[in-house]
């Protein structure tokens, strides 16, 4: 819109202008005629500038939500391998006495039957403490989230 205006007025008074002087040299034809020569052709570039401006746009209307029918939630696909090695089971989360209540850890023995990437694991997520008869060790989950590994159901 703004472009157009313009164009109208730098139009307008390249006409003006070369009426007055046309009027000025006794008005020839050949002037009136060069100047409205003169506007058609700023015109056509004006248009043709507008025309390649909005070649140029791309515009996309998403308005509709993509709904799968019958898919059912026990077929989602599994995640690939490089992903789901960071994936430790759920099922090895437990409570120790000797630690906290409050906070479970990861037991090695469970991780080694049921992770297969077991020996991967950061050792400095691995926390050592006494359960009353013995020192027993386990892998700190706050500390593997931060590794990037997290626990999922499986």
């Amino acid at each position: 819109m703004h472009r157009k205006f313009i164009a109208l007025v730098v139009a307008t008074a390249v006409a003006i202008t070369g009426v007055s002087a046309s009027q000025a040299k006794a008005a020839d034809a050949h002037d009136i005629l060069g100047g409205l020569a003169a506007i058609a052709i700023i015109g056509a570039a004006v248009n043709h500038y507008n025309k390649e401006k909005r070649k140029e746009r791309v515009t996309r209307q998403n308005n509709y939500v993509y709904k799968p029918q019958n898919v059912r939630p026990d077929h989602i696909r599994p995640l690939p391998r490089r992903v789901a090695r960071y994936d430790l089971p759920q099922r090895c989360l437990k409570t120790y006495n000797g630690y906290s209540k409050k906070r479970p850890l990861l037991g090695p023995n469970c991780l080694e039957k049921h992770y297969k990437h077991a020996n991967s694991l950061p050792q400095q997520c691995k926390v050592g403490f006494w359960d009353g008869k013995k020192v027993k060790r386990a892998y700190e989950p706050a500390c593997l989230r931060q590794k990037g590994y997290r626990v999922v159901y499986q």
